[in-house]
């Protein structure tokens, strides 16, 4: 059953489930953790990423792309473009149910709170301020500067100083918590199609209560930001082959 497909589904999943997870326990009403804001959503995330990663990897994946703009622009450095179809699926899959695991876990909060921006803010992203060619550069740039450092991190260029086994995931997590911090501001940062797209999904059809619209006009942003800067990136390392 273990196959590289598998693997990005659950590690997406799981992702997926700790990274929305820590959204819904900050904005979600009558939840311990409500209002401990934003430096606990941006830990929270990078933890996330850290599980997702181990988990893709125990599953069948060892690439752990988790996230539809890294595997493009591992296409694009490579050359190799088999896997886009079948990762973006999986991912996407994981994504759907990993965000209505979210959902079962705080089932009784939703009707406790009545505000629908937050509702929908647990399951994907809305702009600090709405302008949506500042909110795709904003994306572009972020989702460039995850890609192309996660290229940086595992370059042969490092290898005599690169870190022991098993520690990669861990640097992956701490440079998303830094984008995060750094750059996650504007639009909080989607830099990954699966996690909001698949997310936004599962909130249009699930039975959440007092659910307010699903933000559909703005969720081309969330997708084509990150894919654009993912290919940049990796059309970037591609040129200086490290």
């Amino acid at each position: 059953m273990l196959s590289p497909w598998f693997g990005e589904f659950m590690g997406t999943l799981v992702l997926i489930l700790m990274g929305d997870g820590v959204v819904a326990g900050v904005l979600l009403k009558k939840s311990k953790a409500e209002n401990s804001g934003w430096i606990v959503i941006t830990t929270g995330w990078a933890m996330a990423v850290i599980a997702g990663v181990f988990t893709a990897i125990a599953c069948g994946s060892p690439g752990a792309h988790l996230n539809p703009a890294v595997t493009l622009g591992m296409a694009i450095r490579s050359g190799d473009y088999s896997n886009l179809l079948s990762f973006f699926t999986a991912q996407m899959l994981g994504g759907i149910l990993g965000a209505t695991l979210v959902w079962l876990h705080f089932l009784p909060h939703w009707k406790e709170t009545p505000d629908q921006a937050a509702k929908l803010g647990v399951f994907c992203n809305s702009p600090a301020i709405r302008n949506f060619p500042a909110n795709f550069l904003s994306e572009v740039i972020a989702t460039f500067a995850l890609v192309f450092v996660v290229f940086a991190i595992f370059s042969k260029n490092v290898a005599a100083s690169a870190p022991a086994a098993g520690v990669g995931p861990y640097l992956v997590g701490s440079l998303v918590w830094g984008v995060g911090l750094s750059l996650g501001g504007p639009t909080g940062y989607a830099i990954n199609p699966a996690r909001d797209l698949g997310p936004r999904i599962a909130h249009a059809i699930l039975p959440i209560a007092g659910k307010g619209a699903s933000g559909w006009d703005y969720a081309a942003i969330p997708v084509f930001g990150p894919l654009a800067g993912g290919a940049l990136a990796g059309l970037l390392v591609k040129i200086l082959a490290f």
